[in-house]
């Protein structure tokens, strides 16, 4: 009988091609990646001995029966074994530790063990194969046992991988699906042409299939630095956070400053080129096979066990380095960097917490404040600690819908009445004690809490006007404050027009407020909801002015009913008669203009009687109230909402 190799030899050669570019991809001493690595050697040496048994059966005549012998019986125990590793790799993807993968694997390498144990007595038996001198190469009455075998790890495959179908993401689970059915289909193929050698195809076709979907590099590395990416470290770090929990290392995350600059000065492939020469420099100063890339400027270098001292060498030698010039072509780069340093030294912390650490740190060393490296000790730990805990009161109170608001009466100079609130967020009990809005209101902005947030607090402003309006109390409106971040929702415009006629409240006694660094950020955007919201009749205010974000032109352009004037101007003019006469003139401008001019930070006498002199319409301060509960401002606004203008001046609470 002849036998056509070609397709065998083929497979052969791609197939080394496969494992030469695996060994470039993750080094992650996982059970999946070490389970594809005994793949490709299982089917590498069972082509290759399929092949070398080919080549000696046409020489059997010359060739040694014995070593013939011994090469076939290794075909025949390697060959089958192939679907025992497809078996066992689509088990390690999708049950990666825990009792059900050592079952599981248990189960299965059952029949490959008996299997075995009649491949290694074939030479006594003949029930698979035996060599003759003159008949050559004859099949025994049990051969299909072999067929059989590879079949049943193929189907067994399949079984677990749809059993297992939601431990895995979908196109995963369609490439565990597809592979044993290819290679099933490539074998039937075989036995109907069984003079084609095609077993080494069908596990090339399978081995290629998860390479490129499953094990390609180009999944863990980056593709511009080639070094491992983000989610390599992740992998890496919840491998050590699982498996070795004594096992303490140090992280660090070098964070590169106003590269986008450089981008945006001499183009993207001058970074790129400046990126790959950091990255190479890390690669040299850190530990060689650690140095990932972390994100689009950042670099992170991990460091093992013992490499504290290692990494505060690397540490001085990024920060020598970063005082020199990069020299790129002809160009020469000045590249501040800063670093967040971390150090796992127990397995209390989990992989979640191990990444905002240090990403903390990093954002601390950005801030300045703490010089360019800052270390994530107990005290940032616990300060981190809080933060997550004050996210989580945010979340819980805003499913709840219990934001609890206070309200800071403003006082009108021209009448001494208390017609205008200031509403504002108060958290003055929780787990951890009371939260500052100083604290709790940047978290909410940095988590985007603080949109769902306003509305809420919307909602609640439009119920609290409707019981003064229910009590007869003549309120003119209750001021909501609007973050930056609320002007980067399409339908701003519907929502709030929305909230406030569902409760039907007059859009009169509702007035939205924004600082002048919002106006900054987002002008036109502003602009153009303040022109939608004076169409509909709701009015619009500018909070904190002169804090130094806008210029009087952008003011003035846009149609604010109020401008609050910052406590920081009102404090300067006491001590400087030259701010008092600007701030005075700027009071007339606005109020020529139309505005309704309101002193914020009011505190005492002094204050109160500069401001009057000013010329301003609203006060708002400690010294004529303070913020209190709903209840206690609904009481204090129906007993001075009418009161003689000397009543409230020496009002204080």
């Amino acid at each position: 009988m002849s036998w056509n190799i070609a397709p065998e030899c083929i497979s052969l050669v791609i197939l080394g091609i496969i494992g030469v570019y695996a060994r470039k991809g993750s080094h992650l001493p996982t059970l999946k990646n070490r389970v594809f690595q005994g793949c490709l050697l299982v089917t590498f040496c069972a082509m290759a001995s399929n092949i070398l048994s080919t080549l000696l059966l046409y020489k059997s005549r010359v060739a040694p029966l014995w070593l013939t012998n011994i090469v076939t019986t290794v075909y025949y125990l390697l060959t089958p074994l192939m679907g025992l590793a497809y078996f066992l790799y689509a088990v390690s993807v999708i049950y990666p530790e825990g009792r059900q993968l050592r079952r599981i694997v248990l189960l299965g390498v059952v029949p490959a063990v008996g299997y075995a144990v009649m491949v290694l007595i074939n030479p006594f038996t003949g029930l698979l194969f035996y060599l003759d001198r003159q008949l050559g190469y004859v099949r025994g009455p049990w051969v299909m046992i072999t067929y059989l075998l590879f079949y049943l790890y193929c189907v067994a495959s399949i079984a677990v991988t749809v059993l297992g179908r939601r431990r895995v993401p979908p196109s995963v689970y369609r490439i565990l699906a597809a592979f044993p059915v290819l290679a099933v289909l490539v074998i039937v193929v075989q036995q109907v042409y069984p003079n084609i050698i095609l077993s080494g195809s069908a596990a090339t076709c399978a081995m290629l299939i998860i390479y490129l979907h499953l094990q390609n590099k180009q999944i863990s590395q980056d593709y511009l630095t080639g070094v491992p990416n983000r989610q390599e470290l992740l992998d890496m770090l919840e491998l050590i956070v699982k498996r070795q929990p004594g096992v303490s290392f140090t992280l660090v995350v070098v964070s590169l400053r106003d590269f986008r600059q450089i981008n945006s000065a001499y183009g993207q492939q001058r970074g790129d080129e400046l990126l790959c020469a950091v990255c190479r420099f890390l690669s040299r100063v850190g530990p060689r096979e650690n140095v990932y890339r972390f994100s689009g400027d950042e670099f992170a270098l991990l460091f093992y066990g013992d490499g504290e001292r290692q990494a505060r060498g690397c540490v001085e030698a990024v920060q020598q380095r970063m005082t020199e010039t990069w020299m790129v072509g002809d160009l020469s780069f000045t590249l501040p960097a800063v670093m967040g340093i971390m150090r796992r030294q127990d397995d209390s912390m989990t992989l979640e917490n191990i990444i905002s650490a240090v990403e903390y740190a990093v954002a601390r060393a950005k801030t300045g404040r703490y010089g360019k490296i800052c270390y994530c000790d107990q005290a940032m730990l616990a300060e981190l600690e809080r933060r997550r805990s004050i996210v989580n009161i945010l979340k819980e109170r805003l499913q709840k819908r219990e934001v609890e608001l206070y309200y800071q009466p403003i006082y009108s100079v021209e009448d001494g009445s208390f017609r205008y609130a200031e509403s504002l967020m108060r958290i003055p009990d929780s787990s951890i004690g009371p939260i500052y809005p100083s604290e709790f209101i940047p978290i909410a902005e940095e988590t985007g809490l603080i949109v769902e947030m306003t509305y809420l607090v919307l909602d609640k402003v439009c119920k609290f006007v409707n019981r003064l309006l229910a009590q007869s109390l003549d309120i003119g409106a209750v001021h909501v404050n609007f973050s930056a971040l609320q002007f980067s929702q399409p339908d701003l415009a519907d929502r709030v027009l929305d909230i406030i006629h569902q409760n039907g409240t007059p859009l009169s006694a509702i007035k939205i407020e924004f600082t002048e660094s919002t106006l900054a950020e987002s002008t036109e955007v502003v602009a153009s909801f303040a022109r939608e919201m004076e169409r509909h009749g709701l009015l619009i205010g500018l909070d904190d002015f002169g804090t130094g974000y806008s210029n009087i032109a952008t003011v003035i352009s846009i149609p604010f009913d109020t401008l609050k004037f910052d406590k920081s101007l009102v404090w300067a003019s006491i001590d400087s008669e030259k701010s008092a006469r600007t701030v005075k003139n700027l009071v007339h401008t606005f109020k020529d203009l139309g505005m309704v001019v309101v002193a914020e930070g009011v505190e005492d006498l002094a204050q109160s009687q500069l401001v009057e002199n000013f010329g301003v319409d609203q006060i708002q301060g400690f010294y004529y109230a303070r913020p209190m509960p709903a209840k206690q401002t609904e009481q204090f606004l129906s007993e001075h909402v009418s009161a003689a203008a000397g009543a409230g001046r020496h009002t204080t609470a």
